[in-house]
């Protein structure tokens, strides 16, 4: 028998003009974010070449700040900059995910959208007026807790402070002024809408049925959400949290407008004195030499990876979680 000649029909997709033009504006806006991600990175890169030629390996373990000396590192901003953000993520967190819960499972129909609103409002906010806020009002109110919370925990050497006596009623509060922990607070607070916002829009994508049949079961409220929505969203708050983490590390004004800059690393966090990378640029940026200059893009240029890193880090666990790839 002569062998088949049949083969499979090719089959042509005809695309609508319309969503041809979508497609193509989609992928220029996600190349041309692509490419000016790059040239800034490119340009930093560039500007901070002689500097890091300079310095070598020792700009990421010195810790003074001479660049006319030749006498510069990141090591103290850098150490500054993850603990600011460390305690920012520690106080936002637990915030975000209780606000979140409460505005897609609690919170009625009528003022859920106000809620949202309101939420949506604090990340409009500008940044020194949060600093302002922080440095005029919160820090006098935060004193004693930091001075109980050293005089409690101060075994701890993360919450010690030195040269205080805890003993003293009278001691001055100025060594609890201007630190690590007030700083942090004040950056909770102003990545706290985004991560609330990144935590709503999960949790609200909980499959329904999912959530009646454990209500059917016989589940409390908060059954279901511990067996269904928090399991469903495990993605959302890890992405979230680590998207509110590269925020943090690179808050400007609030932090400037709040610590008093050294350039030692300062593990202490409830003591005055505390340092970032993007403080540094900004404390410096006016006055800096040539030279200086150069070396400040290099510590932008850190900051920018290590932002980078989170970032990409973040979409990653997003992508991979239940909720991220349902959506």
């Amino acid at each position: 028998m002569p062998l088949s000649t049949d083969s499979p029909r090719l089959l042509t997709v005809v695309r609508d003009p319309s969503d041809v033009r979508f497609r193509n504006i989609a992928r220029a806006g996600g190349v041309t974010v692509l490419a000016i991600m790059l040239l800034v990175g490119l340009f930093l890169a560039v500007r901070a070449a002689e500097a890091l030629r300079v310095a070598g390996f020792g700009f990421l373990t010195t810790q003074a700040w001479d660049p006319d000396a030749h006498r510069f590192g990141i090591a103290a901003v850098l150490v500054g900059t993850v603990l600011i953000a460390g305690v920012a993520i520690a106080f936002a967190l637990p915030l975000s995910l209780g606000t979140a819960l409460y505005i897609t499972e609690y919170a009625p129909l009528r003022i859920r959208k106000a809620f949202i609103g309101l939420v949506d409002l604090m990340a409009a906010i500008p940044s020194v007026v949060y600093g302002l806020w922080g440095f005029f009002f919160l820090q006098s109110q935060i004193t004693p807790v930091s001075r109980w919370i050293s005089q409690w925990f101060g075994w701890i050497p993360l919450f010690s402070v030195s040269g205080v006596d805890l003993d003293d009623p009278l001691a001055s509060p100025t060594a609890y002024t201007a630190s690590t922990f007030i700083a942090g607070i004040v950056v909770g607070l102003m990545i706290t809408p985004i991560v609330t916002s990144i935590m709503r829009e999960v949790f609200s994508q909980a499959p329904l049925g999912e959530r009646e049949g454990a209500l059917a079961l016989g589940s409390t409220r908060w059954g279901m959400i511990r067996s269904v929505v928090l399991p469903f969203g495990r993605g959302g708050i890890i992405g979230g949290t680590m998207l509110g983490l590269g925020r943090a590390l690179g808050e400007t004004i609030a932090v400037y407008m709040i610590i008093s800059p050294v350039f030692v690393i300062q593990p202490h966090i409830l003591q005055a004195g505390a340092s970032s990378v993007s403080s540094l640029i900004a404390l410096r940026y006016g006055d800096a030499t040539p030279f200086g200059m150069s070396a400040l893009m290099a510590a932008g240029l850190t900051l920018f990876l290590m932002t980078l890193c989170i970032n990409f880090a973040a979409s990653a666990v997003v992508a991979r979680s239940r909720s991220g790839a349902s959506s």
